[in-house]
């Protein structure tokens, strides 16, 4: 298989799970569970002076954590269980084994250049997971857990996102002044909720 044609499954698996993309390079069979739906993060892959490309634990205890994954997850591993052939790596490279991260960079940066999408890198995936587990209303700490973080502070202060507008901080506020209910406007509310709203193309 050309390393480029899995790309689109590697990224389906950064988006499922927000991990790494030294994880995700480092995941081996022994580490899905199909049937329970989940995998298993203990490593990464590390390219260490004089011996090459090394599957190392993961560097810290709080990196090893186990992931639930989405059913159309589950369903693009099972395919790729289904065709691996024996291999150990989820992702393997051309001859089987383990792959290189900087590999892998510069084959994403060959296939989105001259698309709309050249701003992708991998690392876009699990901020991409964090903002969507944020919106959803999961706490810190999950999103942290999820991501594999020790500290939440990281979490919170790097990949939530902390700058977009807070309309119940703005409802709260209010409350500041004395007005009048009857004449007042919420700006943060649709003033007319019964109207058909079109539909979001993407």
């Amino acid at each position: 298989m050309q390393q480029t044609q899995d790309l689109p499954d590697l990224v389906r698996l950064l988006l499922a799970t927000g991990m790494r993309l030294g994880e995700v390079l480092a995941l081996a069979w022994d580490d899905v569970d199909l049937e329970r739906g989940i995998v298993r993060v203990e490593a990464t892959i590390v390219r260490v002076r004089g011996k090459g490309l090394v599957r190392k634990t993961t560097k810290s205890a709080t990196s090893q954590r186990v992931l639930l994954i989405p059913v159309w997850c589950v369903a693009m591993l099972r395919r790729r269980r289904e065709a691996s052939a024996g291999s150990l790596p989820v992702f393997p490279d051309a001859v089987g084994g383990w792959r290189d991260r900087n590999n892998v960079s510069r084959d994403l940066r060959t296939v989105r250049s001259g698309t709309e999408f050249e701003w992708f890198v991998s690392h876009t995936a699990r901020r991409t997971v964090a903002t969507l587990l944020d919106e959803q209303g999961l706490t810190a700490r999950s999103i942290a857990d999820q991501l594999g973080h020790a500290r939440v502070s990281m979490t919170q202060d790097v990949y939530m996102g902390r700058r977009l507008p807070r309309a119940d901080v703005a409802r709260s506020l209010d409350t500041l002044f004395d007005h009048d209910p009857a004449q007042h406007v919420d700006p943060h509310v649709d003033p007319t909720p019964d109207k058909p709203q079109a539909s979001d193309p993407e």
